[in-house]
């Protein structure tokens, strides 16, 4: 059985909304280059503040926006 890794051996990244640091999951193995957001209120707020931006449109929720 693998041992055990203390929380602060693992890599941290630090959120692109609030700045606050965040320390790798397990849920986001395959996925962490692209982690940016430390929660999903981090990642709706800011997808609101893109949203809310004159002449920006949200790939995302926009179809005709590329």
């Amino acid at each position: 059985m693998p041992r055990m890794r203390r929380k602060g051996d693992l890599p941290e990244k630090v959120c692109a909304q609030c700045g606050r640091p965040f320390a790798w999951r397990k849920k986001w193995e395959r996925v962490w280059d692209a982690v940016r957001y430390c929660s999903d209120r981090c990642r709706a707020e800011a997808r609101r503040a893109r949203g809310s931006e004159p002449g920006q449109a949200d790939p995302e929720t926009d179809p005709g926006a590329q």
